[in-house]
């Protein structure tokens, strides 16, 4: 269910309350049962700066908040929604919400983190380009090098991206990508934990990537010296289950170090994009299962609520799922396409697909699907 006026301005009260972070918010939802409840605890509770913010919060800034959320394709995301993303939920130091400007639902698309070292060599920059158009949506964290190569090129072959600010959602770091942003915004997600107009920190960006790993199915480290960043997100994953591939290099390569010492450490040394899809499998069944459990009360909010969207259900022996395999054929067609052929709602049939696409049943390639070949 969408959440209420009171709900959304209690969200973003906490979300700007200085020292309450993330597990904080989570506690005060645990105990209280509701976010408007947990805030006005939150208020009795607090001491300090975020007792002084809670007890008389800035109502211009908040307003201001609100005022962004009502923009076209901006969204807020909380962790006591049905619409939070499921790979997500439960890592450790999950995320309480998430600022989105873009399409939310991609965050339940499979997802390859593509990462690496923002001095990236020429070669690395073309390894970065060759697995980003692979077929599953390429997330990463808008950074130089590496990072900015994987985003672009996905965008460029057709296909989906998801870029983790460590800035306020409205702000780009670094400045020159602020077009790359925009295209990203205009073809897939940005996605940040910060309020907009929060400058980033130093602290900021090495906490975004547990949001980038968290996001994805595995992590692929391109190039990576032995101080960089690419080797945290790398360790998230390794913390949250996830898969973690890295491309080995020249032993005289500084910047393939890091990659050899995530080798040396159990990470997969991949050569090729197909490698990386096919040990996914695994932890996509994961998605799958999250994603049938969100349909399913998505389909049982649909018969309280009649003005409720419909959802895709489970595919079974539901018509829905019958009328899309029936206008699936194996010549890849765009979504748009599947929305003409069948009639059923963009954003029920790109969850629809990804259900059949996790059970094998279609293939997916740069935003065009097709049934598989069994």
């Amino acid at each position: 269910m969408p959440a209420t006026a009171e709900a959304t301005r209690a969200w973003l009260t906490l979300l700007r309350a200085p020292g309450v972070g993330a597990a904080s918010i989570r506690s005060l939802l645990a105990r209280h049962g509701s976010i408007v409840d947990a805030c006005r605890h939150a208020r009795r509770e607090a001491s300090g700066e975020a007792h002084a913010w809670l007890a008389a919060p800035d109502s211009a800034r908040l307003d201001a908040d609100e005022a962004w959320l009502a923009a076209a394709d901006h969204h807020l995301l909380t962790c006591d929604s049905d619409d939070f993303p499921v790979l997500l939920r439960d890592i450790a130091s999950a995320p309480a919400a998430l600022f989105v400007i873009g399409d939310p639902a991609l965050l339940w698309m499979p997802q390859i983190a593509i990462v690496g070292a923002r001095s990236a060599s020429a070669g690395g920059i073309a390894n970065a380009r060759a697995f980003a158009v692979a077929g599953n949506t390429v997330t990463s964290g808008l950074a130089e090098g590496i990072d900015g190569a994987a985003h672009a090129a996905a965008l460029a072959a057709g296909g989906k991206t998801i870029a983790v600010l460590g800035t306020g959602i409205d702000l780009v770091y670094p400045r020159q990508h602020a077009q790359l942003a925009a295209d990203i915004a205009a073809n897939g997600a940005l996605v940040g934990e910060y309020p907009p107009g929060v400058p980033g920190q130093a602290n900021h960006f090495p906490r975004r990537n547990r949001i980038i790993s968290g996001l994805s199915l595995g992590t692929l480290v391109v190039e990576a010296s032995l101080r960089s960043g690419s080797l945290t997100t790398a360790r998230y994953a390794a913390e949250q289950g996830r898969e973690v591939f890295a491309l080995p290099g020249s032993i005289h390569n500084p910047l393939a170090r890091g990659c050899h010492k995530l080798i040396r450490e159990g990470a997969k040394l991949v050569e090729t994009a197909t490698e990386v899809l096919e040990d996914l499998r695994g932890v996509g069944a994961i998605l799958a299962d999250g994603l049938r459990e969100r349909l399913a009360a998505l389909d049982t909010q649909s018969r309280i609520d009649p003005t409720a969207q419909p959802s895709g259900n489970t595919h079974g022996n539901d018509p829905e799922y019958a009328a899309l395999m029936q206008a699936l054929d194996h010549t890849p067609a765009a979504l748009d396409e599947l929305v003409e052929r069948t009639g059923l709602a963009a954003g029920a049939l790109s969850s629809m697909l990804l259900v059949l696409e996790l059970d094998g049943l279609v293939c997916a390639e740069n935003g065009r699907y097709a049934r598989s070949v069994r």
